[in-house]
Parts: structure tokens; C-alpha cells; sequence
């Protein structure tokens, strides 16, 4: 029988101030002032531009205005004079933008806003981490541009060398958030390890990121699992933990994370031919390199694939 045990996700005031004192070495790596000097441009791509339909209004003319949610590094944040939104998101925008011979005009939006503002036609798309559904396609188009992963991080020091597949984790102890995806997949992992013959998945639940990481500094967990991007920042912030595998956000099933159109404006498949383009030319790969994310590239882009099921 797979094992539980809830952890109070109290910090000692000492391990927080350990933990914000470190992130100063995160700038050795991802740069977060507001100039940007290290952006990757796109050239003019003359077949997207011929692909954008005629009849298509952008919300402000010669501009690809683009909605965002800055939820933290690496994905998309707030850069350090608290106001230019900056990350990979953001960068992918730009390259879009300069495919397109327009100007890239970002607009911040807190996430449970976005889809009201999309379809009401305040931004011309969404590039915010918005994973491809089956129920979102009632609403909206999507082109897809990345990969949506869980990541495995363990201590630096960790025995652990790779979790691909159930049995890497079989006896491990995990730390997961409760009513997660993580929790969801994990779950099912550890009763596929059980009817195996194989020892289950011991989870540990904390209730917010600081205490998973202090349990996993402390010994308490051997891994924890989350959102493979915000684990990328997390290392390199802290230089204490290391990947030792992805999981597809959506196991079984692929997860894809795709820029969002209004369903029908006929602007995804333009995008989905930029995307595809800025993939050949390498200015894609570029983009994720700079913010750490190659591990989520995807082969090709698609306009609307088959989508997370209903539950």
C-alpha cells in the first residue's frame, strides 16, 4: 500500500533567509534587467506574413500585441525594476513579432484574466505557458511552441542518476503539493510499481515550494517534482539540487504549450508556420538555450493537435 505522510509547511526564519541570500548567483546565468541585451531577433519571415489572412485586424495596426502572465523566472517576470516583463515567453513573443514585420507590444495580465481579454480582442494572442486542451479548443486556436514538463530534481549530492519511467521511482520518497497534476501522475506511477512487484511511491506533501525544497535539502524527501521550468531557475538560483529527468505534464498523454488565438480569426496558422520557420533557422533553439529550457523544444509546431482529454 502506497504511503502518505503530510508535512506542515512551516520554514524556520533562518532556512528563508539562507534561501533568499543565495539568489543573487540566479544572475549568472539568466539576466533579468530590463535592457536585455542578449535577446535573440528574427529576421522578416516573408511566407508568414503572406500567410496572415487579409481580413485579420490586428488590435493595434503594425503591432502584435501579446498578452502575459508574469508568474516567475524563467517562464515570464517581472525584470528588476519591478515594471518590463522579461523571461522566455516573452522572448518567444519577440521573435514572433520580427517574423511578422511587426512591433511586439506585451501586455501583463494576472493568469485567470486572460481568456476574457483574448476573446474580447484587447491582445491579438496569448504566449503565457497555456497548455493545450481539448476543452479549450472549444474557445480558442493554438499553435504550439514548447513542451509542457513535470521535472525531477534531486540534491546535488543524491544518489538518484535518472527517473524516466515508474520503477526509477519505485520506494522513493517524492515531495508533491496535494490536488496536483504531479500528485495525479505519481499516484498512478506508484500503483503501476505495486502491481509490478515493485515498492510504491512514498509522497510527501508540503503545501508551498519552500518547504518542498527545504524537506529535499534537509534529507526528509529524495526528490522533488514540479514544473520543469521554475526547477531549471530554482538550480541555478541555488546550486544545490540537479534534473535527473522530465515527465510530460500531461502523462500518458503528450502536453503540449502553444501560443493562443481567438478561436476561428484564422491567425493560427500563421504561427504556426513562424514557429516552424524560427525552428529551421535556429532562432528557436536560441531562445530556450538563453532561458535554460532546451529540454522542452519541440520537433515541429502544430496548429490545434489533440489536447489534454476533458475530465
Amino acid at each position: 500500500m502506497t504511503l502518505f505522510r503530510k508535512t506542515a509547511s512551516f520554514v524556520a526564519a533562518g532556512l528563508v533567509f539562507t534561501l533568499g541570500l543565495s539568489a543573487a548567483s540566479a544572475g549568472d546565468i539568466f539576466d533579468l534587467s530590463p535592457g536585455q541585451p542578449g535577446r535573440i531577433r528574427a529576421e522578416k519571415d516573408a511566407a508568414a506574413i503572406a500567410a496572415i489572412p487579409k481580413d485579420f485586424k490586428f488590435v493595434t495596426s503594425g503591432k502584435f500585441t501579446v498578452a502575459v502572465s508574469p508568474g516567475g523566472p524563467p517562464l515570464a517576470t517581472y525584470a528588476t525594476d519591478a515594471k518590463t516583463v522579461v523571461g522566455a515567453d516573452p522572448d518567444y513573443a519577440l521573435a514572433i513579432a520580427d517574423s511578422l514585420g511587426l512591433e511586439l507590444q506585451l501586455v501583463p495580465v494576472s493568469w485567470p484574466d486572460w481568456p476574457l481579454g483574448l476573446v474580447s480582442g484587447k491582445y491579438d494572442a496569448v504566449i503565457s505557458n497555456v497548455g493545450v486542451t481539448e476543452l479549450r479548443k472549444e474557445k480558442f486556436d493554438f499553435s504550439t511552441y514548447r513542451q509542457g514538463l513535470h521535472g525531477f530534481f534531486v540534491k546535488a549530492d543524491s544518489n538518484i542518476k535518472e527517473i524516466r519511467e515508474p520503477k526509477d521511482a519505485a520506494g522513493l520518497r517524492i515531495t508533491v503539493g496535494a490536488s496536483t497534476n504531479q500528485e495525479r501522475i505519481l499516484l498512478k506511477w506508484s500503483e503501476e510499481n505495486v502491481k509490478a512487484g515493485l515498492r510504491p511511491i512514498e509522497l510527501v506533501y508540503h503545501d508551498d515550494d519552500a518547504a518542498r525544497l527545504v524537506a529535499l535539502r534537509s534529507g526528509r524527501v529524495d526528490v522533488i517534482v514540479q514544473p520543469h521550468a521554475q526547477l531549471v531557475y530554482i538550480a541555478a538560483r541555488d546550486r544545490n539540487i540537479r534534473r535527473v529527468g522530465t515527465l510530460s505534464a500531461g502523462w500518458p498523454e503528450r502536453s503540449d504549450v502553444a501560443i493562443t488565438t481567438r478561436k476561428g480569426s484564422g491567425l493560427a496558422d500563421a504561427l504556426t508556420l513562424t514557429t516552424n520557420d524560427l525552428i529551421k533557422s535556429g532562432v528557436y533553439a536560441k531562445v530556450l538555450a538563453r532561458w535554460q529550457l532546451s529540454e522542452e523544444a519541440l520537433p515541429e509546431s502544430r496548429t490545434n493537435p489533440p489536447g489534454l482529454p476533458k475530465s
